[in-house]
């Protein structure tokens, strides 16, 4: 048994060395877009210094994302073995079901294909790849030996606390983020790493390389105590726009599949339509930081601007990410729901007349009451605005309007696009992570074949003495041509010892297939009666039989072992 000094020294080893990679690496994947984005004159300040060469700006900016487009395609096609972009749901399900991650060429090349989304200008979000640079890191720290259990489950959350305390300046919002949305328990074992991690993220992007926050804003307080229901208000709204955005994102790809377009195509036609758009709107472009920094400003943007760049910011996202470009819904999340939170602010303030505290709270309300059931992460929302502003009052609304929002938008949709795009793939989280766990586990790997078994045309006494000696009721019989006929039980064949076995086998009320889960084993197995259910390939040949007790034994295993990983000390 491991002593608990050698899993604190490796557990300390791995969480500096994930954190301190990760957060090296995210950085440089926003510096790299940035540049990109300076290059391609995709980015505001790039566009300014070649104002005067008006046909220069127009062609950038719709053979930009067009032609990039073209080269992601291209890239994800040929570079990554699974043909699509990756991002959370890839390390949510790692940890969940704790199944192999895609390949490490998959997730280099995913990266690379982000980065070159974001640096030319498709409207998709630079924190999903930097998660799931963050598990690759992590991932790859876990290969090295150690006698620690569940390493990989913790360097993974170590990398994914590490990218989002880098990505926002915020540490303890990514130490939450991990286990809220990665790791989803708590426990001494993994909340020290994670800790460490996140905050040598947090040194490494903010003393070491001084790296900007993401808005600043400044809030005397909520200057009247019947802006609390305001607050729940914005975040009632911010809950319908944003079911409304994710389910816009779960329909982009099957509308890609009827238009019956190549698939690296795609990417090339949504950044058209990007390029389109932003020839009369150009904050469409990217992640957006300048219009999210704007949002917070009096007098900005219009009204019907407001109204148009969200219309527009939800429609292009969609379509990006569903029709192939690479990159995550965190940023376009935040910008869509403070520009939404400025409009409400301007309803409230223009037309009703109310008076309130100002435009800053009621933005800052709506981008996290948008983002947080986007991402399923609303205690990290919550830390995000409290670490970026370090103002409590403005924390205190913002929690108010995440609560609601989380209230109705779990149950209109579910916890989070990521678990909806999860389920859909067959990893249903919402009952728990012991299902999940069980539904990844064939029965496969519980079957014995000792059994007795027994010829078609066979006769039942002899098949009768065999279950007599080896002390089992029943047997499977066999047909000429190798098929599984059904089950010969004992008590059927009294008094017809000259009968032939086939002549009485019956299929039975379950039949699995080597690749029923163990959960779905469970569910077909309530009433069950007998020595053991058989199991047959998709080409009728028995594989073997599965008792009861090892399908329970099997869930019994599973819990236990997540109870030890839960509630494991450092």
């Amino acid at each position: 048994m491991t002593s608990p000094l050698v899993r604190m020294a490796v557990l300390s080893g791995v969480a500096v060395a994930v954190g301190g990679i990760t957060a090296l690496g995210a950085i440089a994947f926003v510096d790299a877009v940035a540049w990109l984005n300076d290059a391609l004159l995709v980015s505001p300040r790039a566009r300014v210094q070649v104002e005067d060469r008006a046909a220069l700006v127009a062609a950038a900016t719709v053979l930009v994302p067009t032609l990039g487009g073209l080269l992601v395609g291209l890239l994800l096609r040929h570079g990554a073995i699974e043909g699509r972009p990756l991002g959370p749901p890839d390390a949510i399900r790692a940890v969940q079901t704790r199944g192999a991650l895609p390949s490490v060429r998959s997730g280099v090349v995913s990266s690379l294909a982000a980065a070159l989304s974001l640096g030319c200008g498709a409207s998709v979000g630079q924190y999903g790849p930097m998660v799931y640079l963050g598990t690759l890191f992590g991932a790859l720290a876990a290969r090295v030996r150690t006698p620690v259990r569940n390493l990989r489950t913790i360097a993974i959350g170590c990398g994914v606390a590490a990218a989002i305390a880098t990505a926002f300046n915020a540490p303890i919002a990514g130490l939450v983020f991990a286990h809220e949305v990665i790791l989803r328990h708590y426990s001494i074992q993994a909340f020290a790493p994670t800790t460490v991690a996140a905050a040598t993220g947090f040194v490494v992007a903010n003393v070491v390389f001084d790296r900007p926050a993401l808005f600043l804003v400044a809030f005397d307080g909520v200057a009247h105590g019947y802006e609390f229901p305001l607050f729940a208000l914005v975040g009632v709204l911010s809950a319908l726009l944003a079911v409304g955005f994710m389910r816009l994102l779960l329909a982009a790809p099957a509308l890609a599949a009827r238009l019956r377009l190549p698939a690296v195509l795609r990417p090339a036609l949504a950044g058209l339509a990007v390029g389109a758009v932003a020839l009369a709107l150009p904050d469409v472009l990217g992640i957006g930081t300048e219009a999210l920094r704007f949002a917070t400003i009096e007098g900005a943007f219009a009204p019907w601007e407001l109204a148009l760049l969200i219309a527009a910011k939800i429609a292009l996202t969609a379509l990006c990410l569903g029709w192939g470009f690479a990159g995550g819904v965190f940023s376009p999340a935040l910008l869509i729901g403070i520009l939404f939170g400025a409009l409400l602010w301007t309803g409230f303030d223009g037309l009703l007349g109310v008076p309130n505290s100002g435009l800053v709270v009621y933005a800052i309300c709506g981008m996290m009451a948008l983002t947080s059931p986007v991402i399923g992460a609303p205690l990290t929302t919550i830390l995000i605005v409290f670490e970026l502003t370090h103002s409590y009052d403005l924390t205190i609304a913002a929690m108010v309007a995440v609560v609601f929002s989380n209230l109705v938008s779990y149950q209109l949709l579910g916890r989070s696009l990521f678990d909806v795009q999860l389920a859909r793939k067959g990893v249903d989280l919402s009952a728990g992570r012991d299902r999940a766990l069980l539904d990844a586990v064939p029965v496969a790997r519980l079957i014995h074949t000792d059994m007795p078994r027994a010829a078609a045309d066979e006769r039942v006494g002899a098949v009768l003495d065999r279950l007599a000696a080896a002390g089992r009721a029943e047997a499977p019989v066999i047909g000429e041509d190798g098929r599984f006929l059904g089950l010969l039980r004992a008590q059927d064949a009294r008094d017809r010892e000259d009968a032939k076995a086939g002549a009485l086998a019956r299929r039975g009320a379950v039949v699995l297939a080597p690749d029923t889960s163990v959960w779905e084993a469970m569910a077909a197995l309530d009433g069950f009666v007998g020595d053991a259910a058989p199991v047959v390939d998709h080409d009728g040949r028995l594989a073997g039989m599965v008792t009861e007790a090892a399908v329970i034994g099997a869930y019994l295993d599973t819990v236990h072992d997540l109870r030890r990983e839960e509630n494991a000390g450092a």
